[in-house]
């Protein structure tokens, strides 16, 4: 039998239990549960175990915003989907048609990106691309049909380097019917700024202002004048012979109403024109606390199991930081990156699984020691201590401890698993080559992310036919950052890394996360028409210029921006 263990939460009002997608005999059992909340100035938002889940073939989801209780004594200002962090978790079937109408009750514009998932591209939710952002008041339907199975997410993608942070997001499954499991948890990893990080932030800012200008990566407010290299304005920027046609992203100055709301004291999720860019690569120190479901340290929910039971995990990294996740007591199998299945995949145990921004990693294990065992970042930063959970089996209360200052070994899926006949290898013919030297530049004195040396708008798109098959060597100059390269409405293949085919699984993805001094292969085909967007998703970089974008040559769009509304994709 099924079980998937989500409970549901709604506001003030009396809970609400919703039903689960496609329900059959086994569906229905699935476990649910409610619980209160208080009333503060705004209401708080839901963080039991995991969110709502709701049949996702016809929802309203509704963008507002709320206080979140990271930890019992921590409450922080948000803006959520339906009054959760995460938001709703949408599940569909195979074959299933989904259905979402965003409803905005918040004063900025929001969207929602279906992280992964390869929709129609009309409905990507890239404001100023596929769509204008959804208004304060405003509604837009997302409509498309879920053929591919596997762990997805949603976000808002509308100035999405702050809205994400701000907590405008939440998991998308589509279930393969002839996958059973007993349990079946979806986690999604995030960082946070306490009001002691925002202070600390603020004083730097203050200090900095008296000698330059605050410019830089803004993560919530636009400082009055900005270099191109993070303009992203779709609606007021020229768009020059050959450049970005829809894709050209230009920020718009500061809103005129986030500015009286005051909403950079909101909790620090607005960085308010913080210059992180002054420095060697982003000082993410600002984040101090580390969630496992908008919750940390002893404030997670335990994941009860019993003996026996066969259980999934679905790890998301819905953060701005690779995390390095480790399960105590228990021997595990990795069975799909991404969303997508990992072939003949083997039992390994004490392995830590780096999950970096925009990425997913779905595990599998038998409860077959019990007591409680943690699921925990592995490291000795006194920030990781916050991500970490209790597999709990029911009616044991054996203590585990934690093993931070054990080294693991990390899990490496270019060896994991047996390799099978795949669509592309290295040695065929390829329509198009294209190579991306990822790096960090200074420039007006800030410094910028780059893609062969150009910033958005004026990296080189990659413009292709319907068919055609495309072959991309990721290399990372960086000296310290990640780049973890997310492709929209496609999956691609990994090829090589350094120089080396792959040796394990095919490896499917939309997210590869390329470190410093890394080069990877990856192929894809052109499969699916639109204006796709190709970037970063540590999102503080593509705002700072590393995005590039895939054009279709024969693809039309009938969508024509609202110059009014003010499109801010990154």
């Amino acid at each position: 039998m099924a079980i998937s263990m989500k409970f549901t939460t709604f506001g003030l009002m009396a809970a609400l239990m919703v039903v689960l997608a496609g329900c059959t005999d086994d569906q229905a059992s699935k476990e649910s549960s409610t619980a209160a909340l208080e009333q503060e100035s705004m209401v708080k938002v839901n963080t039991v175990m995991a969110s709502p889940v709701v049949d996702a073939k016809a929802y309203t989801i509704i963008a507002k915003k709320g206080m979140l209780p990271v930890h019992d004594d921590v409450t922080l200002p948000v803006w959520s989907f339906n009054q959760a962090i995460p938001g709703p978790e949408l599940r569909v079937q195979v074959g299933d048609t989904v259905k979402i109408k965003l409803q905005n009750e918040l004063e900025e514009p929001v969207s929602i990106h279906w992280h992964g998932y390869p929709v129609p591209n009309a409905m990507d939710g890239i404001p100023g691309v596929t769509q204008d952002a959804v208004a304060a008041g405003k509604e837009f339907v997302y409509e498309f049909k879920a053929t591919i199975p596997g762990t997805y997410w949603y976000h808002s993608h509308q100035d999405s380097v702050n809205q994400l942070d701000k907590g405008l997001y939440g998991s998308f499954i589509v279930e393969d019917p002839n996958e059973q499991y007993d349990r079946d948890y979806t986690l999604m990893l995030d960082e946070w700024m306490s009001q002691t990080a925002v202070d600390s932030a603020s004083e730097e800012k203050r200090e900095e202002e008296g000698h330059a200008a605050m410019e830089g990566m803004d993560h919530g407010k636009e400082p009055q004048e900005q270099s191109h290299s993070s303009d992203m304005n779709h609606d007021e920027q020229q768009v020059n012979e050959g450049g970005h046609n829809n894709m050209n992203h230009g920020m718009t100055g500061q809103n005129e109403e986030q500015a009286a709301d005051g909403e950079h004291e909101e909790g620090g999720m607005d960085h308010s024109g913080m210059n992180m860019m002054n420095m060697e690569g982003h000082d993410m120190s600002m984040y101090d606390l580390y969630t496992i479901n908008g919750r940390t340290g002893d404030s997670t929910s335990k994941l009860m199991v019993k003996e026996g039971e066969k259980v999934r995990l679905r790890l998301i990294n819905a953060g701005y930081i690779t995390h390095r996740m480790h399960l105590h007591g228990h021997e595990f199998k990795v069975i799909a990156l991404d969303g997508q299945p990992v072939n003949s995949p083997a039992t390994i145990s004490d392995q830590a699984l780096a999950i970096a921004p925009g990425e997913r990693i779905d595990i599998e294990f038998v409860a077959n020691n019990p007591g409680s065992w943690w699921l925990e970042e592995h490291g000795s930063d006194e920030r990781v201590k916050g991500m970490r959970t209790l597999i709990q089996y029911e009616g044991e209360e054996a203590a585990d401890r934690s093993n931070a200052d054990e080294v693991l070994p990390e899990f490496d899926p270019v060896l994991y698993g047996k390799q099978a006949d795949t669509k592309f290898t290295l040695k065929q013919n390829y329509d198009q080559q294209v190579h991306m030297d990822l790096d960090t530049a200074m420039k007006d004195g800030e410094m910028v992310y780059t893609i062969n040396g150009k910033v958005f708008p004026d990296t080189d798109r990659i413009s292709v036919k319907k068919g055609e098959k495309v072959m991309v060597t990721f290399v990372n100059q960086s000296m310290t950052e990640d780049h973890p390269m997310h492709l929209h409405g496609h999956f691609f293949q990994v090829l090589s890394k350094n120089g080396k085919p792959l040796q394990g699984s095919p490896m499917i993805k939309d997210t590869l996360n390329v470190r410093p001094g890394e080069t990877y292969v990856v192929a894809f085909e052109a499969d699916n028409p639109g204006d796709w967007m190709f970037h970063c998703h540590d999102l503080h970089h593509a705002s700072a210029g590393m995005v590039t974008d895939v054009q279709y040559k024969d693809y039309q769009s009938n969508y024509v921006p609202d110059p009014l509304v003010g499109n801010k994709p990154e």
